[in-house]
């Protein structure tokens, strides 16, 4: 396990209101770092580089490293840490809420890499899928349960599963110990790859009339989804038999057990009676 540098006193502890937990195992880096298959014509955008453990393998790769951290604390000892970079920009701001364009530049094409805190994940990951200038990957570090589950197949799969695979290819790099941070955590996290699609693999006039669908399908997990649907949409059963039937979906299935093409599939006719 890679040591801090002696720099980082007590004036860079981690912040607990941050979900700060800084990344110190040189292994977990490598595999990071490799998962994103950086080349030296790649732009990176690194959400939270804290302490610049990561920072400082991706500079080695990366053609331009964009890192925006929200600890306003730790900006001054980054820019320190890369004053000889010259292909570092440190910035600061809230990767939930930050104009992208102003960090990575209108067209370009850029990854992003990222420790990200447990309680920040999920949002920062849907935020970078959603968005019109998305990247072409993301390789991020959220906790296990949510890794899992971005990356679920048909039978595991939840909302969460949905909004990332519509959007992209998931899979889970590596499981990471919590003795691979600083401080340790109390679970254990996993490093996720997301490689997006140019167009989601639904097709729909509206990401929100589609996430309808599917809030309503998961709304009672456990019941067999016309069940479901038929509370989560307030619609009559017949309405749902017969929006399920054109659809080609057992009405007795529950919702993890459908792959994105139906929902796909099932969108289209839910769409048609809008």
């Amino acid at each position: 396990m890679s040591k801090l540098p002696k720099s980082y006193g007590p004036g860079t502890r981690a912040k607990k209101s941050l979900g700060q937990n800084f990344l110190v195992d040189g292994r977990v880096r490598t595999k990071i770092v490799e998962a994103a298959d950086i080349s030296p014509t790649d732009t990176i955008l690194e959400v939270g580089p804290g302490r610049g453990f990561l920072t400082k393998a991706l500079v080695e790769r990366a053609g331009r490293l964009v890192a925006v951290e929200l600890d306003d604390g730790l900006i001054p000892r980054l820019q320190e840490t890369f004053a000889d970079s010259n292909n570092v920009e440190i910035m600061h701001g809230d990767a939930r809420t930050v104009d992208i364009d102003s960090l990575v530049g209108t067209a370009t094409v850029y990854k992003v890499v990222a420790n990200l805190p447990y309680y920040a994940a999920t949002p920062i990951v849907r935020r970078f899928l959603e968005v019109t200038h998305k990247p072409t990957t993301l390789v991020v570090m959220v906790q296990k349960e949510v890794g899992l589950e971005m990356a679920a197949g048909p039978g595991k799969m939840g909302i969460l599963s949905v909004a990332t695979q519509v959007y992209g290819k998931a899979r889970i790099v590596t499981s990471v110990p919590p003795k691979a941070f600083r401080p340790s955590p109390n679970v254990t996290s996993a490093v996720v790859r997301i490689d997006t699609y140019a167009e989601p693999a639904v097709k729909f006039d509206g990401a929100e009339k589609f996430f309808t669908l599917v809030r309503a399908g998961f709304s009672a997990p456990r019941k067999q989804i016309h069940n479901s649907l038929k509370n989560g949409l307030d619609s009559s059963s017949d309405e749902v038999m017969m929006m399920l039937q054109a659809a080609g979906i057992a009405p007795t299935r529950r919702a993890q057990t459908l792959s994105i093409n139906e929902w796909g599939d099932l969108y289209a006719e839910y769409a048609s009676t809008l």
